[in-house]
């Protein structure tokens, strides 16, 4: 599958790896994936919402937890994981895959390690909420190169790769991406998320508290790929969110800084429990949403 162009973009090589390929690959798995999640909602719940021990008449085998009672996978999840898997098995063999669901390697490895989420939003997803997302990144030696982020619900791609910009592609259109030109604080809109764990909620919801005077509004979407993609569209004007594991920010990271935003993003093999803090900012505002954020306390990890 090729992605639509208005013209052919000038991607690096990077470790003797064409950036551009790993772009359309990305393209390609996550697009796929986003086919098999539509179509699979339906079928698990039907047209209307549902939550775990609601009936509906849900298999049980539908949905299960992970970390907490809170924390859902379903069925479509564990599917699309293993559907983007062996796609890229077919298409790239020879390169390392770190996922939600079946884990990998913890250590970065030389080379191309793919990093997926196979359901960004979970909650969302099964409750009929239409934000949600397949996210499909490839990062170099640990470095997000090419990523897509699909919005599931609204049939809508985001896609980029090192040096070679952001876009949205929607009904075949391929359109440039760029941060909000915002230069006051006061008046921008920030997405945020919160964690599973209750400790860590708590100290979210008192950060949220400190932040929520000092700018427009808030806005907390449920699906933090999306939310960086929200800051490549301009959608919304920053993201701040503790404890994201690489799934959730390698594609969505990569997006956001290639239309223009200022990111920041935990290391490479981080993960949830370190509480790291994952920033995405438009950049007229970068000096001061940071400051802002370091004033609060907002830059240091929540664990």
């Amino acid at each position: 599958m090729n992605i639509p162009r208005e013209k052919v973009d000038t991607a690096p090589t990077i470790a003797g790896v064409d950036v551009e390929r790993l772009g359309e690959v990305a393209f390609e798995v996550a697009t796929e994936a986003a086919r098999h999640v539509r179509r699979r909602r339906p079928e698990l719940f039907g047209h209307t919402g549902t939550a775990p021990g609601t009936g509906n008449d849900v298999a049980p085998s539908a949905v299960s937890t992970k970390s907490t009672p809170t924390d859902p996978v379903t069925l479509a999840d564990t599917e699309s994981e293993e559907l983007i898997r062996g796609l890229l098995k077919r298409l790239r063999p020879d390169d390392a895959v770190l996922g939600e669901e079946e884990g990998g390697t913890v250590e970065v490895p030389s080379g191309v390690r793919w990093v997926i989420d196979p359901i960004d939003g979970t909650v969302n997803f099964l409750y009929g909420i239409p934000a949600y997302a397949v996210s499909v990144a490839a990062q170099v030696d640990g470095r997000s190169v090419a990523g897509a982020v699909v919005d599931v619900a609204r049939d809508v791609v985001y896609t980029a790769t090192l040096s070679g910009g952001a876009y949205e592609v929607r009904d075949g259109v391929r359109t440039r991406l760029r941060a909000n030109p915002i230069s006051r604080v006061d008046l921008a809109l920030v997405a945020t998320g919160f964690g599973y764990d209750v400790e860590r909620r708590r100290a979210q919801g008192e950060l949220m508290s400190r932040l929520l005077p000092r700018v427009r509004d808030l806005r907390r979407i449920g699906a933090a790929a999306l939310d960086l993609c929200m800051v490549a569209s301009g959608a919304v004007d920053a993201h701040i969110e503790h404890g994201l594991s690489p799934w959730d920010w390698a594609a969505g990271a990569l997006i956001a800084a290639e239309a223009g935003a200022i990111v920041r993003t935990p290391p490479p093999d981080s993960r949830s429990a370190a509480g790291d803090a994952t920033v995405a900012v438009a950049p007229g505002i970068a000096d001061e949403f940071f400051a802002l954020l370091d004033e609060i306390g907002a830059l240091s990890p929540i664990s």
